[in-house]
């Protein structure tokens, strides 16, 4: 269906046959282990298109994906540090937002395949914390979150910092789910200020629909009998060698 349409974003069949395959991966993921959803997609994105104006497309995506799963994870929110994440992160949207919306197509793929390929690392080392980091620790990593959003990859810092704290794998998937959705939300308003949206955006909305919904679906049926330590670091080494190879490709 999608291939009989003229595609968004000046996409041949060849580039919408891919990413559509990549969004039913990253929906998946997000589905199964509540974050990795927009990392994954632009990534792969950046294989074969300018990932730039995807972003607002994921955003949206993602905002959509959480009704999906808000009535599953709403008894294991953190609330206290979602919000405290969701304050940093508001400090450091639009001006990051304002930069990230001038670069052009190289740099663009450059800065975020870069951001991913550190974050990955970061996750990949198994950095430790000995106890849960406080408000204002959270504070600061929310405005980490909210810089790196604008590559739309918000979510790994995050990710890196809940991952080395002792927390639930539920409260884990849960605290996620809301934050990205939070900081998707701040982010799509000066996108659109910045000239990032339009109507590309919407049809590349709707055409995802179908497919956002069933890889969540399969994804959220998986979770309960997850491994998600496992799970979580084959989504990053595979994070790591795609950001590798996008670099390498600019270069």
């Amino acid at each position: 269906m999608m291939l009989l349409l003229d595609l968004p974003f000046d996409l041949n069949a060849g580039q919408g046959g891919f990413l559509a395959a990549a969004l039913f991966v990253a929906a998946f993921i997000r589905g199964y282990s509540g974050f990795g959803f927009s990392a994954i997609f632009i990534i792969l994105a950046a294989l074969v298109t300018n990932p730039l104006p995807l972003i607002p497309v994921v955003f949206a995506c993602e905002i959509a994906m959480t009704a999906f799963q808000a009535r599953g994870i709403r008894p294991h929110v953190d609330w206290r540090r979602t919000l405290m994440l969701l304050g940093g992160a508001a400090i450091a949207t639009v001006p990051a937002v304002t930069v990230m919306a001038r670069l052009g197509e190289e740099q663009a793929r450059l800065v975020i395949s870069a951001l991913v390929l550190l974050l990955s690392l970061i996750l990949l080392s198994g950095w430790q914390l000995r106890r849960p980091i406080g408000g204002l620790g959270n504070l600061g990593v929310g405005v980490i979150s909210g810089m790196a959003n604008s590559a739309g990859v918000g979510g790994l810092p995050t990710a890196a910092f809940l991952t080395a704290q002792p927390i639930p794998p539920a409260v884990f998937r849960a605290t996620m789910i809301v934050f990205l959705t939070g900081i998707d939300m701040m982010a799509l308003p000066v996108m659109a200020a910045n000239g990032l949206t339009g109507t590309d955006t919407l049809i590349g909305v709707v055409l995802a629909f179908p497919i956002l919904g069933a890889g969540i679906w399969v994804g959220s049926r998986r979770f309960a009998t997850a491994d998600q330590a496992s799970f979580r670091r084959g989504v990053v080494i595979l994070l790591t060698a795609l950001a590798a190879l996008n670099i390498a490709r600019v270069l």
